[in-house]
């Protein structure tokens, strides 16, 4: 009688316990009920991406009962804030496209699921839910009823520290072991010698070896069989396969020669064929690491947040150097880089860099605040509870949310390379097997070990990560952040440069400003250094830092309306700062145009204007005349054309300028240049400009030194190194031809290996040395070539 297979989860189900539903066989009433819920919620596509990919639902009554105390719940939950929460729940169950695809779509199966993201690597769902509406506990048992029970452990969370998998480390110890032993028994086989205590032990011998060799094949080997039985069930070949069925026939070959008395077989061959892939998937990880704490950990984002000192004193300090118990002052617009307490009577809080969510949420004074939220009005004051934790601003600045839908080509050609050359492999192998099987059976399983080893294109694999890795680090240490490797790619593509001008060419450091209109008395004088102080816009800050230091008042109704100026409210009566035409649509002749001002108006009486002479970003003259040979530069700005004249005098002729220009403006032009055809690079300072810098291809926001944190850029620029944009660029397209050349010399090595495997002249112990040999001769290549032109490019700046 032919076996019925389970058609959820795959399992063979045993006599007389068939259950027939829907012209479908299941093993169980558990599987039956998650096809039943899946079918009354239209996600039988579930079944559509693999076969029998589900799990058997488990009977877990009453195992997160715990998730209603609230204080293990605060544990848990990695955000929280009024009814939204976000939760990172582990689920080891995850193993195919099938399961992706209904983690993500969990808000069809319980209503007050907004969103979750599957993270396939680590295995986890990342779930935005309502908690008005569903709890973490209804969650976790809605997951456990569709078999992805969570596995939740409060060792997890909290200060305890992560577990270290070391199984790598153990197989790597094992097939060592082995591998020397096996090698110093066998020496004896080696040189033939005929000697009467040799021959007479050399069946005992030969046992000690079988038994040495078994640990070997069956543990230290154990992932590659995992990960070949795997891919062969979801479908998509990886070059695991040919790596297993190369160790699988030599120690069956090996196994048979031993039995027949023919020879000592390959044993030796297999724990050091072993032994040196394990050692290189050892390397591979140790590298990856290294390239991961240096993202992670030492190349902070260049910005910084103002601590309001014990003597009221202001000073802008780097986030990582924020301390418990701090007091800091968040402007208009700014992020909040850490947990805290409000001080302040009350906060507009928007959450929307965390939750997607944009409504504001409403805080008052001694509510506490989750890093995160952005700040929107007055400014307001709190105090710190932890110290600032950058992985999480890295983690926020990562958010899917915010990554734009671009091609990922380095990826496709790495996979399409990856799925075409295992089959191609595998017959390769195969044909060279038939060739010399009837010529000599030792050579023929000698060749078809070898092809499948040799040919690895491991090195092939990591010729792109291991690149675009170096060069973030690089990058990274020059002040120069991306959100992610694909920047990179983006970046070599780039034709066209728009560039912002008020705080991305011109700097805020340094400025002329006068004063033209009625005399200032000490009172209006306080009221507008208290204006600008919530605001982020450049000509603020410049403002701001240029008045003398005064008390503090109060300020109502803080409103910051982009492109155009502040409008507050202080004693009921209004105060506007701004553009000439927002302050009291002001009249003045053309000379009075061309200056760059912010026209003050109290009440009903204007006052009069601060004029600015802008101060150019040093080497921007010769940066522009740099860029002007490969790239179509361009300007926008949304202030008026009063510095026309000093733009063309050091540009290169043929910038095109554009004044007058508002924020949905810039978006605009930027869309029309690429329904040209053109890649467009937007630099801007990231506050009016958030909108050009979503639209470009690659968005750069230049930092000065306050938190102006973006999620809309691509990357992060310190405004102490715009002058070596060019370098940045060169170093992207340097980065392209590193893994082009790298490509070329993997499959040169390929081609020269197989030549060598199919013709019998190559032994499967040497194909095992020479491939973690390749995987090293690629990262070493990569690395060394990261590093050489950027050096070389730096000395030609």
């Amino acid at each position: 009688m032919r076996e019925q297979s389970c058609f959820h989860c795959g399992l063979t189900i045993e006599q007389n316990e068939e259950i027939d539903f829907d012209d479908k066989k299941f093993c169980c009433t558990g599987c039956k009920t998650v096809y039943e819920i899946f079918s009354i919620n239209d996600l039988t596509s579930y079944y559509d991406f693999e076969k029998s990919p589900g799990a058997t639902p488990q009977d877990i009554k009453g195992k997160y009962d715990f998730l209603e105390n609230e204080s293990i719940l605060a544990k848990v939950l990695e955000f929280q804030e009024g009814n939204t929460s976000i939760v990172s729940l582990s689920i080891p169950h995850i193993h195919c496209s099938s399961c992706i695809w209904i983690l993500e779509n969990l808000n069809r199966l319980q209503q007050g699921i907004s969103v979750s993201q599957v993270n396939f690597h680590e295995k986890k769902v990342r779930i935005t839910f309502n908690s008005d509406i569903v709890s973490l506990k209804e969650i976790a048992y809605l997951l456990s009823s569709i078999g992805y029970e969570p596995y939740i452990s409060l060792e997890n969370y909290g200060t305890a520290k992560t577990k270290v998998d070391r199984s790598l480390t153990y197989k790597l110890g094992v097939a060592f072991f082995c591998f020397g032993n096996i090698m110093l028994l066998s020496f004896p086989e080696y040189f033939e010698m005929k000697e009467f205590w040799l021959d007479s032990y050399k069946p005992f011998f030969r046992l000690l070896i079988f038994l040495l060799a078994l640990p070997t094949f069956l543990y230290s080997a154990s992932g590659y069989y995992v990960s070949a039985y795997h891919s062969i069930r979801t479908r998509m070949l990886n070059i695991d396969i040919p790596i297993a069925l190369g160790i699988i026939v030599m120690f069956i070959r090996s196994t048979y020669d031993m039995l027949m008395d023919h020879g000592p077989g390959f044993f030796d061959s297999l724990a050091s064929l072993i032994f040196f892939m394990l050692l290189g998937k050892m390397f591979q990880i140790k590298t990856y690491s290294f390239l991961s704490f240096e993202r992670d950990f030492k190349s902070y984002f260049p910005i910084a947040v103002t601590k309001i000192n014990k003597d009221a004193s202001e000073e802008n300090v780097a986030i990582y150097d924020v301390l418990k118990g701090d007091r800091l002052l968040i402007r208009n617009q700014e992020l909040i880089p850490v947990d805290g307490i409000l001080i302040s009577e009350s906060a507009e809080i928007d959450y929307s860099f965390v939750t997607g969510e944009a409504v504001p949420i409403t805080k008052k004074s001694g509510d506490k605040v989750f890093a995160g939220g952005k700040q929107i009005g007055k400014v307001i004051e709190m105090e710190v509870l932890h110290s600032v934790s950058q992985s999480y601003l890295t983690q926020l600045w990562s958010n899917e949310i915010f990554q734009k839908k671009v091609d990922q080509k380095h990826k496709t050609i790495t996979d399409a390379i990856s799925r075409y050359f295992t089959p191609i492999l595998l017959l390769i192998a195969f044909a060279g097997f038939g060739y010399w099987i009837f010529i000599d059976a030792n050579i023929a399983f000698n060749v078809f070990t070898a092809v499948l080893i040799v040919a690895c294109p491991c090195a092939l694999a990591l010729t792109a990560p291991f690149t675009f890795g170096n060069i973030l680090r690089i990058l990274g240490k020059k002040k120069f952040y991306l959100k992610n490797a694909i920047v990179i790619e983006q970046l070599a593509k780039v034709d066209t440069i728009v560039f912002d001008k008020t705080g991305t060419i011109t700097t805020n450091k340094k400025s002329n400003i006068l004063y033209e209109g009625n005399p200032l008395l000490d009172s209006d004088i306080v009221l507008i250094k208290n204006v600008l102080r919530g605001s982020n816009h450049p000509l603020s800050r410049m403002l701001y830092d240029f008045l003398p230091e005064t008390k503090r008042i109060a300020i109502d109704d803080f409103q910051e309306i982009t492109g155009k100026g502040i409008l507050v409210s202080v004693d009921g009566k209004e105060v506007k700062i701004g553009s000439g035409q927002f302050v009291n649509d002001i009249v003045v002749d053309s000379s009075e145009i061309e200056k760059t001002a912010l026209h003050i108006k109290v009440g009903e009486v204007y006052l009069g204007k601060y004029t600015f002479q802008n101060q150019y970003r040093e080497g921007l003259e010769k940066l522009f005349t740099n860029l002007s040979k490969e790239y179509q530069i361009k300007v926008l700005s949304g202030d008026n054309d009063g510095e026309r004249v000093n733009l063309e005098a050091i540009l290169p002729k043929g910038t095109e300028l554009i004044f007058n220009q508002k924020p949905e403006q810039k978006l605009e032009y930027i869309k029309k240049l690429q329904e040209k055809g053109q890649n467009v690079m937007m630099v801007g300072d990231g506050l009016n400009d958030a909108g050009a810098l979503a639209q470009s291809n690659v968005g750069i926001s230049i930092s000065e030194n306050v938190n102006v944190f973006s999620p809309a850029c691509d990357a992060i620029l310190d405004a102490s190194e715009f002058s070596n944009l060019n370098y940045f660029l060169n170093l992207s397209h340097k980065a392209i031809w590193i893994i082009k050349m790298s490509f070329g010399l993997s499959l040169l090595y390929n081609v020269v290996g197989l030549a060598f495997a199919v013709t019998g002249n190559l032994l499967p112990l040497v194909a095992a040395i020479i491939m973690p040999l390749s995987t090293i001769t690629i990262v070493s290549f990569v690395t060394l070539m990261s590093n050489y032109f950027s050096n070389r490019n730096l000395e030609r700046l």
